[in-house]
């Protein structure tokens, strides 16, 4: 029998349940954890730890630590808000929680060459545009070096992105995707999300279990290939994502340099190779690419 003083509980969260609840938007349910680790955490598999955390500050910074500390490969770090989620030169982003999949993911791919780990972004790149173009019934192209974009009404807009670091010997692979945020949520213009692309599929916990398993899988073929991007194939798949080939661009360099002329090839180090108009053919390991649309004849 309850004592008079004591409060009810119902056991249903946000019932009487110590703490908040987290079903403070009904569009957009909180991530199972439990699920998701019965689910993921397979004999033989990838994934050694799955944790969902209600806020962070980086997933990546936070496995970085872990890493650092000796974690072993295959630790899971989702967050249903980053409140300073960093993205490619250290640009700061955040979303409404809830809105997207914000995670980071432990890798240490003993079996290839340090030279080769740089291929890490473009394999999550093709695991992630794979994913929600089979799952989610939405065409992601994959902008160089490591932004996954959608078209919305004729025009490309960045979906999410990737951010890789080296840390205790391991590499810490970070992603966030927009899956539900609405157009008044968008942190720029040219921002997207699934829900604003007409995804079939904007369930969180089903895009996730799909990515992660097939990420497992490429990377299984990537490591067994010691990292090689022809013998694994990495380099056609993502070839035939990318958005940039085969386009004007200008790419902006360390130093406030530019590179003007057509975006060729990537080569065997991920690099973009751009023709110049003069015909010469220059290799950009890193800076960022815009898409010069055609001018109108």
């Amino acid at each position: 029998m309850t004592a008079p003083d004591s409060p009810r509980r119902s056991g249903l969260r946000g019932f009487g349940h110590a703490g908040p609840s987290p079903w403070t938007d009904l569009d957009r349910p909180p991530l199972d954890e439990a699920a998701l680790r019965r689910d993921l955490l397979v004999p033989d598999g990838l994934w050694t730890s799955v944790d969902v955390v209600a806020e962070t500050g980086s997933t990546n910074n936070d496995l970085a630590a872990r890493a650092r500390a000796g974690a072993p490969q295959g630790a899971v770090l989702v967050a249903e808000v980053q409140n300073a989620g960093r993205g490619r030169l250290e640009r700061q982003w955040s979303a409404p929680a809830r809105s997207g999949l914000f995670l980071s993911v432990l890798l240490r791919p003993e079996e290839v060459p340090v030279e080769r780990y740089g291929w890490l972004p473009i394999l999550v790149g093709v695991a992630t545009a794979s994913t929600l173009s089979r799952v989610a019934g939405v065409e992601v192209g994959l902008k160089w070096p490591n932004d996954l974009q959608v078209e919305i009404d004729g025009a490309e807009r960045k979906l999410g992105g990737i951010l890789t670091e080296l840390s205790g010997g391991a590499v810490v692979a970070g992603l966030g995707i927009n899956v539900s945020l609405r157009e008044p949520e968008l942190p720029v213009p040219t921002a997207a999300s699934l829900v604003l692309a007409g995804a079939e599929v904007t369930d969180r916990s089903t895009l996730l279990r799909a990515l992660l398993r097939e990420f497992a899988g490429l990377y299984r073929t990537w490591t067994a290939a010691a990292g090689d991007p022809h013998t694994s194939e990495l380099l056609r798949a993502y070839a035939d994502r990318c958005t940039t080939l085969g386009r004007q661009v200008k790419v902006h360099l360390p130093g406030d340099r530019e590179l003007v002329g057509e975006a060729v090839a990537i080569d065997g180090d991920g690099r973009l190779v751009v023709r110049t108009p003069d015909g010469a053919r220059r290799a950009v390991g890193a800076g960022d690419v815009v898409h010069v649309r055609p001018e109108p004849r």
